[in-house]
């Protein structure tokens, strides 16, 4: 049965108890509010699909967010020395839009005005568009935030996950910018003039290795071999560690690099810099050569285009050189392929 008592305040509080199931509670302006409360609390109770929704209303996404990055993140994304990782974005980004909102409050129309917002943009508060890529990891760590809160957290979305049923925007074509000859002799000789004296070094091993920054960066002496030809990468994409063969030009590019002196510590590098030195001095490289729109992250496509126009790689032997996940990722290298196997059909 259902209790209705007026507050102090005038406000109404009712409450339903059941056997079996936890009081419920909730304050109402008018009693009309709070009877009709009382009826539908009793209604899914009496149907079996009662589900206390407390938590979804009193935890905001704000709270949430907090809650992710001090149970969750430590154990799933890797710290950088520079703390600029992408998640950090995203959740800076969903919590300054949508972080007062309570989470039962965040539904599919809510979720599809803030993919709008972001592709459109806002004049009056300068909030520039941004491409449809940003918008879905956004929208996927919007997600992942929704998922924790019903596994990890036991918060009980009365809708389910609000960004199941929203429209992501498409993917977008990857970029597949390439330097022309003349491009990347001009790159090349504005690199080796930078006082940074790693530019260098990185820019060649990234281009025999097609490695990421991020892991060009973070590799440690400890993990190479250059005996057997193949380096260990740790702090990988997907967070999964793999092997990575070493051309005879990449094992060159490190045996001139310097080695500390004595006993290897886990933490010495090959390349030790920072993300930010690393992208700056780079991006002054460019401008230099007077090259526009290339940037570091260009250097990966550049080295599976040459992989697949050079060697005999097959797409999975290519796949477990870059470390893709799906085959899917390497399909703008498929042309190279086909003109390989026509050659091979005759």
């Amino acid at each position: 049965m259902a209790s209705f008592d007026k507050r102090e305040s005038g406000w109404w509080q009712a409450k339903v108890r059941r056997l079996g199931y936890p009081t419920q509670s909730k304050t109402f302006e008018r009693k009309i509010d709070a009877e009709i409360w009382a009826r539908k609390i009793e209604a899914d109770i009496d149907r079996g699909i009662y589900q206390n929704s407390s938590d979804a209303e009193t935890t905001t996404l704000s709270d949430l967010i907090d809650r992710f990055k001090n149970e969750y993140a430590p154990f799933h994304y890797r710290k950088r020395e520079d703390e600029k990782e992408s998640w950090r974005y995203q959740l800076a980004r969903l919590d300054s839009l949508l972080g007062k909102y309570s989470l039962v409050a965040i539904d599919q129309k809510v979720v599809g005005v803030y993919r709008d917002l972001r592709l459109a943009g806002n004049k009056q508060t300068k909030m520039p568009a941004v491409s449809n890529s940003t918008v879905r990891k956004e929208i996927f760590m919007l997600s992942k935030l929704m998922k924790f809160a019903q596994i990890e957290c036991g918060i009980m979305l009365p809708r389910g996950n609000p960004v199941d049923n929203v429209r992501k925007p498409s993917e977008g074509k990857g970029r597949e910018r390439r330097l022309t000859k003349e491009e990347f002799a001009r790159l090349e000789t504005e690199i080796k003039k930078s006082r940074n004296k790693l530019l260098y070094p990185a820019f060649q091993f990234a281009i025999e290795t097609a490695a990421r920054q991020n892991e060009i960066l973070s590799l440690t002496w400890e993990h190479v071999n250059l005996d057997r030809k193949f380096t260990l990468l740790k702090d990988t994409k997907n967070g999964e560690e793999r092997a990575a063969p070493l051309s005879s030009k990449a094992i060159e590019v490190l045996n001139a690099l310097p080695k500390p002196p004595g006993k290897l510590n886990p933490s010495d590098r090959p390349f030790p810099m920072d993300r930010t030195c690393l992208l700056s001095v780079f991006r002054y490289a460019c401008q230099r050569a007077k090259i526009q729109d290339f940037t570091w992250h260009d250097l990966r496509h550049e080295a599976m285009s040459r992989l697949s126009e050079k060697s005999d790689f097959s797409i999975l032997e290519l796949a477990s050189i870059s470390g893709h996940k799906t085959l899917q990722m390497l399909k703008k290298y498929t042309h190279l392929q086909a003109e390989k196997l026509a050659e091979k059909m005759g």
